[in-house]
C-alpha cells in the first residue's frame, strides 16, 4: 500500500502547489487510461490537466465529465436534430446516448413532432492547455513494467509531458533506462518543498501522429500507428474523465482507528492511526485487520474538499436534469 499513500499525498501537493517547471493544474485526477487501441492497456497513476484559454467556461458548463459519445457526435449547437441522425445507432441506443449527455449537462434532449431530438447546450470550450502524466514509483528498486510504460507514453504522445515520481535515490543508470523526454522527480514529503526535479520533462509531440506500444518481448516490440485525429479524440476523453473524476476516489475507513485529526482532515485523506499511514480502505480495512474496531467513517465531504482546493464547482450544470427528459 506504500504506492497508494504516496500517490494521494503527491496528488494533494500537485493540486496545491502546481507542476514544477510546467504550470498550475486546473484538474488533478488518478488512474486514467491513455491507450488509444488497447482498452485499459496503459493506466497513468496521476494526470494533471493544465488550464487552456476557456477553462472558466468548462468550469461553468458542468461538474461532471462529458461522455465520449456526446463529445464525438456531431451534435448541433442551438438547433435540434433527430438523435438517430446524430448518433449512428438503433433508435433506443441513440436515445440512451443522448440522455447520458443530457444527464452530464452538455446536451439538451426534447420531443419535437413525435421524434426525440437533441442539441448542445453550448459550444464545447477550448479548455485544455496540456496533459501531464505522472507515474508514481516510490521504490525504483522494484520498477515492474515502468520502462515499458514510459516508452508507451513517449512514443504515443497523448500526454504533453510524462514524469516519474520516486522516493528513491536516482542514479545515472536509472535515467538511462527512461526515455530522454521523461522527467524525473525525487519526492520527500518531510521537506517543505517535497519535489526535487532531477530531470525536467520535455514536451512530447501531442499534435502529430504517434505509435502505441502494445507488447514487448525479447528482441521484438509490437506497435500500432495512431493518427493525429485519434490522439486528439483520446486527449479530450482523458481530460473529460479527469474533470469528472478528480483524485479523491477513495473511501475513508469505517473504523474507530480512522484518524480524525489534522493530518487526515487537511485534505480529507484516509489516514489510519493503528497503521500510522494512509490506507486503501476498500482493500485493507475490515475484520481481517488486527486493529479493526467498527465505527462510522470520519465525516468528510470529498466534493466540498475538491471545491475548496480547486476551481471545480459541484453545483455546475451537470447536477441538474435537462428539460424534456421526464417525457420518456
Amino acid at each position: 500500500m506504500r504506492e497508494f499513500g504516496f500517490e494521494l499525498r503527491l496528488c494533494a501537493h500537485l493540486e496545491a502547489g502546481g507542476v514544477p517547471g510546467v504550470g498550475e493544474p486546473g484538474v488533478v485526477a488518478r488512474q486514467l487510461g491513455t491507450s488509444v487501441h488497447e482498452a485499459g492497456g496503459r493506466i497513468v497513476d496521476a494526470v494533471c490537466v493544465l488550464p487552456g484559454p476557456a477553462f472558466d467556461d468548462r468550469v461553468a458548463l458542468t461538474s461532471d465529465g462529458i461522455p465520449p459519445a456526446a463529445l464525438d457526435a456531431d451534435v448541433p449547437v442551438g438547433e435540434y436534430e433527430r438523435v438517430t441522425r446524430v448518433f449512428d445507432r438503433p433508435p433506443e441506443r441513440a436515445r440512451a446516448l443522448a440522455e447520458h449527455g443530457a444527464d452530464a449537462g452538455f446536451l439538451d434532449v426534447d420531443r419535437r413532432g413525435g421524434q426525440t431530438v437533441v442539441r448542445q447546450t453550448t459550444r464545447y470550450p477550448d479548455w485544455v492547455g496540456g496533459l501531464v502524466g505522472v507515474e508514481n514509483k516510490p521504490d525504483l528498486g522494484r520498477p515492474g513494467g515502468l520502462a515499458r510504460q514510459l516508452r508507451h507514453d513517449a512514443s504515443l504522445g497523448v500526454l504533453d509531458y510524462a514524469v516519474v515520481a520516486t522516493e528513491s535515490h536516482v542514479t545515472r543508470a536509472h535515467l538511462n533506462r527512461f526515455p530522454d523526454e521523461v522527467g524525473v522527480w525525487r519526492v520527500d514529503f518531510d521537506r517543505e518543498d517535497p519535489i526535487e526535479v532531477i530531470r525536467q520533462p520535455e514536451r512530447l509531440d501531442a499534435e502529430g501522429p504517434g505509435l502505441e506500444v502494445l507488447d514487448e518481448s525479447a528482441g521484438k516490440t509490437d506497435v500500432w500507428p495512431v493518427t493525429a485525429a485519434e490522439k486528439a479524440r483520446q486527449r479530450r476523453r482523458v481530460a473529460e474523465r479527469a474533470y469528472g473524476k478528480g483524485w479523491r476516489t477513495y473511501d475513508r475507513p469505517a473504523c474507530a482507528n480512522a484518524d480524525r485529526g489534522a493530518e487526515a482532515d487537511a485534505a480529507a485523506l484516509p489516514f489510519c492511526a493503528y497503521k500510522d499511514r494512509l490506507v486503501d480502505a476498500a482493500a485493507e480495512c475490515g475484520p481481517d485487520c488486527p486493529g479493526y474496531d467498527p465505527a462510522d467513517p470520519p465525516d468528510a465531504d470529498l466534493d466540498a474538499e475538491r471545491e475548496r482546493n480547486t476551481p471545480w464547482r459541484a453545483d455546475a450544470g451537470g447536477r441538474r436534469r435537462q428539460s424534456g427528459l421526464d417525457q420518456f
